[in-house]
């Protein structure tokens, strides 16, 4: 399947070096990353790998003590990194190296903005060379040592072929003329940043079935899913592999008072009633014996951080609702009559609602608004505004110069000021 490519393992500094040479004078390179977000509490990167147009290369980072040379090739705006998918790994080595990475180009995007029906990267393999990529390591837990061939084989598959896939995806782009549409949303990808998440109180509130439990209930819940998340961080494990959430919405319903109890819920041989019982019991009662106020619903998640927050809304209520409607009629049947083009290739409902919201009236209040892209402007500005004209017209400006709409109604003919 790779030909007569080398495959270099690179597993200790001396190695990373002699890589980061090589990478340097690569006009463009494949990149990709494996993970053990599935098997630890807090997930780091276990395998960095790279593809040049010689070679394959693994890095080892759970053997390398200071990966920090490798930023200088994600940060050199000289070198194409190629991803499939990159808004994962792009976070990851942020977050464990501190990496920046600029000049970036992502195959799934690019697919995304080609209206393929399939965007996954064993997809495109199988489009463009007929190859089938083995998926069973996808879930594999790339922190255990040794590393098989099967591993090896499996992670070098995922930037073996990107520099090929790229240059089949910029022709094709091309020829759509939507190749700096993707390189548009590529530059907004190198901006993404790891940050923590804040402490959320109501965290439990979220968790699958708990919307179906009475407030005492959920006072039980809350006590379990503290307790869940304690055990796992000293475990290193992640929270569902403690206890998975289906059995701490079935603890909080039954509340257990004792180990004998718990055998309503376990079957006598389970490894969790042993290893956990008393513990699963102790927490039931501790959360029988609150009285805190339970929110009707999770409150909103605490954000990290705020981004920008772009132009205020003008329209709210009901004309808020029908100026997004008519947004989105406008974009389904653009996307109905032309096969090529997808809600990602013209514009998504989170942002059409955006847009409505703040009823811009010329393209550079458009522009304005964050979750506007620039292509977006471009390609179909005019006939936006020309919809929120048509549902919300500028009926006049108060004496601020601001404008106040008409809301269209059909029948009564009746205008109401927004």
């Amino acid at each position: 399947m790779f030909d007569e490519t080398p495959l270099v393992m690179i597993e200790d500094a001396e190695g990373l070096a002699k890589l980061v040479a090589k990478l340097s004078e690569a006009p463009v390179i494949g990149v990709d990353t494996e993970s053990d977000s599935m098997f630890s509490y807090q997930e780091k990167v276990c395998l960095l790998q790279f593809s040049d147009s010689e070679a394959d290369y693994i890095v080892d980072p759970l053997k390398i003590d200071d990966m920090s040379p490798l930023g200088e090739v994600m940060s050199n705006p000289d070198i194409v990194k190629v991803f499939h998918g990159a808004d994962y790994d792009v976070v990851c080595m942020n977050r464990d190296y501190g990496f920046k990475i600029v000049n970036l180009f992502d195959t799934m995007v690019a697919a995304q903005f080609l209206a393929f029906d399939k965007l996954g990267l064993a997809d495109l393999i199988g489009r463009f060379f007929g190859h089938e990529i083995e998926k069973k390591f996808q879930r594999h837990d790339w922190s255990r040592r040794p590393l098989h061939k099967e591993h090896l084989d499996y992670a070098r598959g995922d930037t073996h072929w990107l520099l090929a896939i790229r240059e089949l995806l910029i022709w094709r782009l091309q020829e759509a003329g939507r190749l700096t549409h993707v390189d548009e949303e590529c530059a907004l990808l190198e901006q993404r940043e790891w940050t923590a998440r804040p402490d959320d109180p109501h965290a439990y509130l979220r968790v699958k079935g708990s919307r179906d439990l009475k407030d005492g209930e959920k006072r039980i819940l809350r006590r379990l899913y503290e307790w869940r998340d304690k055990v796992a961080a000293e475990g290193n494990r992640p929270p569902y592999k403690v206890v998975p959430d289906s059995v701490m919405v079935t603890l909080a319903r039954k509340k257990p008072e004792d180990v004998d109890d718990l055998d309503r819920i376990f079957s006598k041989k389970s490894a969790m009633k042993r290893r956990y019982g008393n513990e699963l019991v102790a927490a039931v009662a501790q959360g029988l014996e609150d009285d805190f106020e339970v929110p009707s619903r999770p409150p909103s998640r605490p954000k990290a951080s705020s981004g920008p927050s772009g132009p205020p809304a003008r329209l709210r209520g009901g004309l808020l609702d029908r100026a997004a409607t008519a947004l989105k009629d406008w974009r389904n049947d653009l996307t109905r009559k032309d096969k090529t083009m997808t809600s990602v290739t013209v514009v998504s409902n989170s942002t059409l609602k955006s847009i409505a919201a703040v009823r811009p009236t010329t393209l550079e209040e458009l522009a304005e608004i964050p979750d506007v892209r620039q292509w977006q402007v471009q390609d179909h500005g005019e006939a936006i505004l020309a919809v929120l004209d048509k549902v919300a017209p500028v009926l006049e400006t108060d004496d601020d110069d601001k404008p106040l709409f008409q809301e269209k109604k059909s029948g009564s003919g009746r205008r109401r000021r927004r």
